[in-house]
């Protein structure tokens, strides 16, 4: 279990309205569930789980493995929707996501699911790729999370560590993200693609872009506009390459709600670069 206090070291921020956040412990066979609270994040509930037959760290499509990573749940479907080897339903994951796609990983239908009614659980290693509980804990699951705001932690071995001990990246990446305010607020062309990859591309929610036709299009907020982030919530991965998943409302001064963003940013030569940004919500 983990030490009292402690948190996973990929979370280096979670917003207030983000209620709970679910880590799974790939090679323990565990799911454990926090509940974001007053006093920070409690530890309320574990499971036992059953991941992909060919172990964890998916590649490709078919491979038997359960992918590792930052993932979102996106949707919930009840037993009406799926099929019985699924049990009293399931909670999909938005894999692959785009830093999965980045580094070329295929594959779809990863989720948190049950288990057939004939069984009480499943053995360690005998799924497809998806997370499997017995159907009296996917039915917890299923009732307190929340779609498309909930993050799922997926790990190989899960490092727990107190939250004071994350703080220098959580420096580190809010100057980033602050310097990337400034400068979508002030249409800031230059610093924006400095601060970005060559093959960035944003998702509006209609298509995809690339970074030249946004910056040759205008600016990407009004001139003169300042914009706010609220509600950020930020995930660092480091396994191989060095990742920051940031989700966000982008809020216009002046006005009261924003447009719900998540954003992919990897290290290159020791410099943060965003690589991709899309509308959630």
């Amino acid at each position: 279990m983990p030490p009292p206090g402690t948190v996973p070291e990929q979370l280096l921020q979670l917003a207030p309205n983000v209620q709970h956040v679910v880590v799974v412990d790939a090679s323990h066979s565990r799911v454990y569930v926090f509940e974001h609270q007053a006093s920070g994040l409690q530890l309320i509930r574990s499971f036992y789980a059953s991941v992909g037959r060919a172990g964890f760290d998916k590649q490709v499509e078919g491979d038997l493995r359960t992918p590792l990573g930052i993932y979102h749940i996106t949707s919930r479907l009840d037993d009406q929707q799926v099929e019985e080897l699924y049990g009293i339903g399931a909670l999909p994951l938005n894999y692959p996501n785009e830093h999965d796609r980045r580094m070329g990983r295929t594959g779809s239908g990863i989720w948190l699911h049950g288990v057939p009614r004939v069984s009480y659980a499943r053995s360690p290693y005998a799924t497809e790729g998806c997370v499997a509980l017995a159907n009296d804990d996917m039915a917890y699951l299923m009732r307190e999370l929340e779609p498309r705001r909930t993050p799922v932690i997926i790990a190989h071995e899960v490092k727990w560590v107190k939250p004071d001990a994350l703080s220098a990246h959580r420096a580190e990446f809010r100057e980033v993200l602050s310097r990337w305010t400034e400068a979508r607020s002030h249409g800031d062309r230059a610093m924006l693609q400095a601060l970005s990859t060559r093959d960035f591309q944003s998702d509006d929610g209609v298509r995809e872009r690339p970074l030249k036709t946004l910056l040759g299009a205008g600016t990407p907020t009004p001139r003169n506009r300042r914009i706010d982030l609220k509600e950020v919530s930020i995930f660092r991965w480091k396994r191989g390459t060095e990742v920051t998943v940031v989700n966000f409302a982008e809020v216009v001064a002046g006005e009261t709600r924003g447009v719900v963003k998540r954003q992919y940013w990897g290290k290159e030569q020791e410099a943060w670069k965003l690589f991709y940004e899309g509308v959630i919500g």
